[in-house]
């Protein structure tokens, strides 16, 4: 939960410097704590590093109310986000995962959140953090995994009487990075450990093509060049079973160009399937200018150009 809290504060507008004053309905929550006290000062930065890393459930209300304007607003935005992000079996009823009437989720809805929150680099940066001391408060990350298994970059721990041991985290080794989610588990460690391990020996992250590879080229009628070639958009990487192979189809708007052609211009998709399975699309774009080629004038113009001086 409190990884939503923290995603939905960052996207809120809101910087890290900003002092947030502490309101009495905010300090004094059960269970884990930072212990915030009504009245005193603290910077965003040093709450939402206490949510995320002591697990503060007094900081998650404080970001919640401080970026939402009330507690009940931030949730309402937290349940827009799940839904924007298709977390289907999710629903939040506060922002920092104290059991409550209609507050549920999934491993799935979980990987779903964790995924988002790595693609945030202020996010990211703070869930991979072991220790940090900001202002009087230190913080020491819960999520032993840091320490104890080899790439791991964060993510969250979570505990009540009702849910049981949670952990989603996330770990990277030569650009492949894994996910995983374990609900109501008492090994959650060990268990982490294990599908980390199999994930990285079975699995391989091909990068299928670089950002501005050059996939084919289409023929230009009217231009300085006769072909433009047609660049992938973006880097196409799938994570695959180890020896799978992918497939590619170049699905294009048009088997011919005409001049002017501008760099960067969308011509369609390059589709990827994995045994007939569609897994990705990567736009396809003009790979170069082709300007318009300068047109000789015939005979007759000439001679009506002199004769008219024009």
């Amino acid at each position: 939960t409190k990884l939503m809290t923290a995603l939905v504060a960052l996207e809120s507008g809101h910087v890290l410097e900003e002092e947030v004053t502490i309101s009495g309905e905010w300090a004094g929550a059960e269970g884990s704590s930072i212990y915030l006290r009504a009245g005193e000062r603290v910077s965003l930065e040093a709450l939402l590093y206490g949510m995320l890393l002591r697990s503060g459930n007094d900081a998650a209300l404080a970001v919640a109310g401080y970026c939402g304007g009330t507690v009940e607003r931030f949730v309402d935005r937290m349940n827009q986000k799940a839904q924007e992000l298709g977390m289907a079996d999710t629903h939040f009823a506060n922002p920092n995962g104290l059991n409550a009437e209609g507050h549920y989720s999934s491993a799935y809805d979980m990987a779903l959140l964790a995924q988002a929150c790595l693609k945030n680099d202020t996010l990211a940066q703070i869930v991979s953090t072991k220790s940090i001391t900001i202002g009087t408060r230190t913080f020491t990350n819960h999520n032993k995994l840091l320490w104890q298994y080899e790439g791991c970059i964060g993510l969250k721990t979570g505990y009540t009487e009702k849910a049981g041991r949670t952990l989603v985290s996330a770990a990277r080794r030569e650009g492949t990075a894994l996910i995983c989610v374990t609900l109501s588990d008492p090994n959650d460690w060990a268990d982490h450990t294990a599908l980390f391990d199999q994930g990285f020996s079975g699995y391989d992250s091909l990068v299928l093509a670089e950002e501005g590879e050059v996939l084919c080229r289409l023929p230009v009628s009217g231009g300085l060049a006769p072909f433009c070639p047609v660049a992938a958009g973006a880097e196409a990487r799938l994570c695959v079973a180890e020896g799978t192979e992918a497939e590619r189809e170049l699905v294009l708007d048009e088997t011919a160009l005409t001049a002017p052609v501008t760099r960067g211009t969308v011509l369609g998709e390059a589709v990827y399937r994995v045994n007939g399975e569609e897994k990705l699309r990567v736009p396809l774009v003009a790979g170069a200018d082709v300007d318009c080629c300068l047109r000789t004038p015939s005979g007759w113009e000439r001679f009506w150009e002199k004769l008219t001086g024009l």
